[in-house]
């Protein structure tokens, strides 16, 4: 009965969708004015039963009910308890169904409290909401029923794919996914503010808090995703320019262009319609990953939900979204001013310079990751990986770095070299000095050495901002604006460590053998069996030290699953202040000897505490937004007031 309700609240909510999209376009028009009293209530009740649904499919979760289709296949009675929820979103249908969910929850939002846009602009955002809205509701009730019975109920589950019972995983998708429908509501506001031609600095400050939420929530699901990829999937290495993670980085790139120039259009009235554009497009990336992963039309050891048939739906749908945005903006676009003017040499000039750069950061990571799909449709098999990525990428990031350095000294609509010639000259030593370091330290590649410098460069570029400034007066955006950099400097040290320094061994060795990788010796005790709750696995004991320190024990696992029947490696790590040793058990020889693989990666978690301080800074960019909002309000109101009083 539990499952009945939750599909017929999906199809309430679906219902409201509708009525949400018909009567926010009704009042766009002069004879259907009265509709507008429809829009605010229909999208605050869809949200609360799209929620509703999704609680619902948590339960049906929790219980184990294998009387439901989908619960059968992706649970287990076995089955540790978290996993058992993360189970309702580790598969196709549960993980559409909490996209929608987000989705619905963020319009009845927006419909609650947003009342700073004029009334018109907020109903069509509103009716794109819906718009979008109704696509996923149609995909979910006609293709991806999640609350699907099965005629006769299974005994027991199937299980969920053991790869995805991982802590990282279990938060992984929802934070992702937040990021990406919050993109959705940036698309909806750029088509209300194109339907209505209100492409104001205030439009601007009700998108900006989307984009900076979005954005963050992208950047923390980035983040977990690759630190679960490289010690679950046993890559060792931090990004695997794999198509899955690719399609999580275009819309983060998307998203940072339209972050900051939707900051310069609330702040100086200027990039009206580039600002639109890149609402559009950051959505688009989201849609295209969505339609990547879920497709099957490319092979990724995490593209675990694929369907052919459902994935040419989100095509429909892609395109339906997509080039209905794009024909308006065709027809819409030359009627909004670009507005305010700026020099060059400003700070509105660096974030357009880096917007650029952002932009064409995305083409590559869009051209590779697309690139091997268009040469088989012609009949060519070909992989693209690092060897393309990190160099073509490089000569758009190293300029975006510089730019990011010096943008922020910058005074806002036009600026002078010479004033900010000192905190330059600071800069340029620090880069001179870590140059020198580097080299002195023996040969590296050209890629990890510039990444070296330039991570040196903005780190202290990133505090120049508060030169001859009080503290406690500063900012709270401002502070945000100076963790993100200083987290990008912190990230791109790590990266630039590990592609410099990593050490890797591979060895046979017998219990009482020893290897050696960097400044660590590691000695394999024992390999002894050990079982979990739905898992057996053979277990390595490894010690650990560096010259006569104390040691330190390692457990990598090779695991067998039963359900479904699967093997896994568990890797084990030592983490240390300067870096991680990483130990991988791998099978036995015929002579008795056990293959282990170990690495020593100096400084490579400063590449996930720097996506932390990322994500730090756009939640203090908000709450400093917020602030700054609600004083400005209660200012004007007080001053309101107060004309009032005195008249």
């Amino acid at each position: 009965m539990i499952a009945e309700l939750g599909f017929a609240a999906l199809w309430m909510a679906a219902a409201l969708a509708v009525l949400q999209l018909v009567s926010a376009a009704l009042s766009l028009r002069e004879e259907g004015r009265q509709m507008a009293a429809l829009v605010r209530p229909a999208a605050i009740v869809q949200g609360a039963l799209a929620t509703t649904s999704f609680v619902i499919l948590l339960v049906l979760f929790a219980q184990t009910d294998l009387s439901v289709k989908l619960v059968a296949t992706h649970s287990h009675t076995a089955k540790p308890f978290l996993y058992k929820l993360t189970g309702a979103w580790g598969n196709h249908e549960g993980s559409m169904l909490l996209w929608v969910a987000v989705m619905a929850l963020s319009g009845a939002l927006i419909a609650k409290i947003e009342h700073r846009l004029p009334e018109r602009t907020t109903l069509a955002t509103l009716g794109a909401q819906g718009f979008i809205g109704v696509g996923f509701y149609a995909f979910l009730l006609f293709s991806s029923n999640p609350f699907e019975r099965l005629p006769v109920p299974a005994s027991e589950g199937l299980g969920l794919n053991p790869l995805l019972q991982d802590i990282g995983l279990a938060f992984h998708p929802p934070t992702l996914y937040i990021g990406y429908v919050g993109l959705s509501v940036a698309f909806s506001f750029a088509v209300g503010a194109l339907l209505t031609r209100q492409v104001t600095p205030d439009f601007a400050r009700a998108m900006r808090a989307w984009v900076l939420g979005a954005w963050v929530f992208l950047t923390l699901g980035i983040t977990a995703g690759s630190y679960w990829a490289y010690y679950e999937l046993g890559w060792g290495g931090y990004w695997f320019w794999d198509p899955v993670e690719n399609a999580s980085l275009m819309p983060w790139l998307a998203a940072t262009a339209l972050l900051h120039s939707v900051s310069v259009l609330a702040s100086r009235n200027a990039l009206r319609t580039w600002t639109i554009m890149l609402g559009v497009v950051a959505f688009s990336m989201s849609m295209l990953g969505t339609f990547l992963v879920r497709s099957g039309i490319l092979t990724s050891v995490h593209a675990f939900a694929v369907d052919p048939e459902r994935g040419s739906f989100i095509l429909v749908l892609l395109t339906i979204y997509i080039g209905s945005a794009l024909v308006l903006f065709a027809l819409r676009a030359g009627s909004i001013a670009e507005g305010e003017r700026f020099a060059v040499t400003s700070r509105e000039g660096a974030l357009v310079f880096n917007n650029v750069m952002l932009s064409a950061i995305l083409a590559i990571v869009l051209l590779g990751t697309l690139y091997p799909l268009l040469a088989e449709a012609f009949g060519a098999r070909v992989s693209v990986g690092p060897p393309y990525f990190n160099p073509v990428g490089a000569i758009f990031t190293f300029p975006m770095l510089a730019v990011m350095a010096v943008g922020p000294l910058l005074r806002w609509r036009d600026d002078s070299w010479s004033r900010i010639s000192r905190p330059l000259a600071l800069i340029a030593a620090v880069c001179i000095v870590a140059l020198l370091i580097a080299v002195v330290n023996g040969p590296i590649g050209i890629l990890p050495l510039l990444g070296l410098v330039f991570a040196a460069g903005l780190a202290v570029a990133s505090f120049a901002p508060l030169r001859g400034r009080r503290l406690r007066r500063v900012p709270v955006a401002t502070w945000g604006m100076i963790f993100a950099h200083f987290g990008i400097a912190v990230a791109l040290f790590g990266m630039a460590s590990e592609a410099a320094f990593s050490d890797e061994e591979l060895a046979a060795l017998a219990p009482g053998d020893s290897a050696v990788v960097g400044p660590w010796s590691v000695t394999l005790d024992e390999v002894e069996p050990v079982a979990g709750p739905n898992w057996t696995a053979l277990q390595a004991g490894f010690s650990a030290r560096v010259g006569d320190g104390a040691p330190v024990t390692l457990n990598p696992q090779a695991r067998s699953y039963w359900s479904p029947a699967q093997e896994t490696t568990e890797s084990a790590l030592a983490t240390r202040w300067n870096g991680q040793l990483y130990a991988v058990l791998g099978n036995r020889a015929e002579d008795g000897r056990w293959q282990v693989r170990l690495w020593w990666k100096p400084f490579v978690t400063l590449i996930w505490y720097g996506g932390v301080l990322i994500a730090l800074g756009g939640v203090l960019a908000i709450i400093g937004w917020i602030r700054a909002d609600y004083r400005k309000r209660w200012m004007a109101e007080r001053l309101a007031r107060h004309r009032e009083a005195s008249t």
